[in-house]
């Protein structure tokens, strides 16, 4: 069957959507939806109502696709609405926090699917609830489901509680039954799940990574918001930033910090060659009592969040930009690591060159790499870090060689996924 002839109709099931705030993870599911928006597929979002976000801003509803249809249904945080002097039953969240999503979504995707009577159902992680209303949503219409999983759900130390990781392998074991495919953002992952499912077919697995969003770039360049110029007031010395979620187990600076220390210490750096700029690590208060103890609060400073262009803007402000990721997550590609490469300006990355995002840092150049829980490693990765970046000795791939790490690149693989599952049912 032609493309252009398809039921061209989609519901996505997603947690993460605009006007939600502070969490990378709607950028995947905003750019997706507006790519198919934009290229003649019927598009519906079903998501929650804004009372289930933690944090949000009507200015964020802008980045909503004009063609796309939202569905907000009923949902709340059990932590926060749910519990009495701070504390709940532990079972009111499972498989998350958002567990009254379910029975809202799967009325209000019922009432989406008579209206809109999509070919597909899509679902996203990393809200595990998504995943169920979607397989409750297949099982009661046989509408066609792919689960968008990202990373891998349950893992050897995630989730730690064990009724918890239970479900995450029953919602794991549901989705290989009954998808027509999972997408996966990392090589890593994928071969874990085709280790763990070997009966599946090769093509069920399928890689699309995460990237940057090359829409959102362009409209930073043409606004003129970037200029490629730090603020004079740092001039001299270089800025090495890390924009977003510093998490306590997956992005450890400890031995970082300690670095900074001990190379202070020997008098081989201070604050007129490096400044540390930690924007947004939403742990500011277990990370400045560190910095005050180690006696480095000249070195680094902790920043409050900025809206996302403005965030995107600033890593082109830097001189250059520090990526963090413990051993725990090398099947993980994290978006930032693609929106750093697009700033083409050079990495400090402290992770397992071996991991998926070594791996990629290594194929796209211009990054110096240590082991984030290696001291003697980091420190000297750093000092050769400040060399490298006052004699401009980096070099990383060309702009075009960047464009197949963008989110449109990767959206167009998702549309010929969605079409290839549409005519596999006509025939």
């Amino acid at each position: 069957m032609d493309s252009a002839t398809i039921n061209r109709s989609v519901l996505y099931i997603a947690y993460h959507y605009p006007p939600i705030l502070g969490s990378s993870g709607v950028h995947r599911t905003l750019a997706f939806t507006r790519y198919l928006s934009d290229n003649g597929w019927d598009t519906s979002v079903l998501t929650t109502s804004v009372k289930a976000y933690d944090n949000w801003s009507a200015s964020q509803l802008d980045f909503i696709p004009q063609n796309t249809k939202v569905i907000r249904a009923f949902a709340r945080n059990t932590a926060k609405d749910f519990s009495i002097a701070g504390k709940y039953w532990s079972w009111m969240a499972l498989p998350d926090n958002w567990q009254s999503w379910i029975v809202g979504g799967l009325f209000s995707g019922l009432k989406a699917i008579k209206n809109r009577r999509p070919a597909i159902i899509i679902s996203t992680y990393p809200i595990a609830s998504a995943h169920i209303i979607a397989f409750l949503l297949h099982k009661i219409t046989g509408i066609a489901w792919i689960a968008d999983f990202r990373d891998p759900m349950a893992q050897d130390n995630y989730p730690t509680n064990p009724l918890k990781k239970t479900i995450f392998q029953w919602i794991e074991q549901k989705a290989v039954k009954h998808c027509r495919h999972i997408i996966v953002t990392a090589p890593g992952a994928q071969a874990l799940y085709q280790q763990r499912f070997p009966n599946t077919p090769n093509d069920f697995w399928q890689l699309i990574g995460n990237g940057y969003d090359s829409v959102i770039f362009d409209q930073l360049v043409r606004g003129g918001n970037i200029t490629g110029q730090k603020n004079e007031r740092a001039k001299q010395s270089i800025i090495l930033l890390h924009s977003g979620v510093i998490y306590p187990s997956e992005r450890d600076p400890t031995h970082f910090f300690d670095a900074l220390a001990q190379l202070k210490s020997k008098q081989l750096i201070d604050n007129s060659t490096l400044q540390v700029h930690l924007r947004a690590s939403g742990h500011d208060s277990l990370l400045q009592p560190m910095i005050d103890e180690l006696g480095i609060n000249d070195l680094v400073k902790l920043l409050p969040p900025i809206p996302y262009k403005e965030a995107l803007a600033e890593m082109f402000e830097v001189d250059a930009l520090l990526l963090l990721q413990a051993a725990n997550c090398n099947y993980q590609i994290p978006a930032k690591a693609y929106e750093y490469i697009r700033v083409q300006k050079p990495i400090l990355g402290l992770l397992p060159p071996d991991g998926d995002t070594g791996l990629l840092l290594a194929r796209a150049g211009g990054a110096i790499i240590a082991e984030l829980d290696n001291l003697e490693q980091i420190k000297q990765a750093v000092l050769s870090f400040v060399n490298q970046v006052t004699t401009q000795k980096f070099s990383g791939l060309s702009r075009e060689d960047i464009e197949q790490f963008s989110r449109q690149h990767q959206a167009t693989i998702f549309e010929k996924l969605l079409i290839k599952t549409i005519n596999s049912q006509t025939h």
